[in-house]
């Protein structure tokens, strides 16, 4: 068995055997031994890529650039005031639709029908020169990281926001505890 790069104490499970980017031999818990690696990396993808935008549009939004017609509220208030005035409803059916046009490619990857790759859907690694697969690799070591970096970053700015219930960049140091009193040292 090969060692894991995370963890170079234990051994990397089976299905981490470095077929995608971004495999470092962890998962200690055997979670992606579980189900399909293909369906665990199309989500790993699909999130991290949401998380990309929702990190910008959330910050945006404190910021003070809002869409037209748009309730003009913090981002922590939009969701429960896009559900009362039915906002939420289209943005539902929108991404409805565009994850009832992708299940079909999924379905035939995760069948074997295609050799899709997780999460490639046509348009990416256009830009790379044809037979040039050490740029296409560093490229997809990027965007994982990007996303896991997204994934992270939103749930810490969502909690920051919570916290502090101010604007962009929720920055509060008497609420969020700096200067000891979070930690009951002053």
């Amino acid at each position: 068995m090969k060692q894991s790069d995370a963890l170079p104490f234990l051994e990397a499970p089976a299905h981490c055997d470095g077929t995608y980017a971004g495999d470092r031999g962890f998962d200690p818990l055997n979670i992606a031994g579980l189900y399909n690696i293909k369906w665990m990396r199309e989500a790993e993808l699909k999130h991290g890529r949401v998380c990309q935008l929702a990190f910008l549009g959330y910050a945006a939004v404190d910021a003070g650039v809002w869409a037209p017609g748009a309730p003009h509220v913090s981002s922590l208030a939009a969701h429960d005031a896009t559900v009362r005035t039915g906002h939420m409803l289209f943005l539902l059916f929108v991404v409805g639709i565009f994850e009832a046009l992708s299940y079909n490619a999924i379905a035939q990857m995760l069948s074997g029908e295609t050799d899709r790759e997780p999460g490639d859907y046509g348009i990416g690694w256009k830009f790379c020169k044809p037979g040039d697969t050490a740029t296409q690799e560093r490229y997809r070591e990027a965007e994982i990281t990007h996303c896991r970096a997204a994934m992270l970053g939103f749930s810490g700015m969502v909690t920051a926001s919570a916290l502090t219930e101010g604007p962009f960049p929720y920055v509060d140091a008497a609420k969020i505890g700096i200067g000891g009193s979070l930690f009951g040292l002053n």
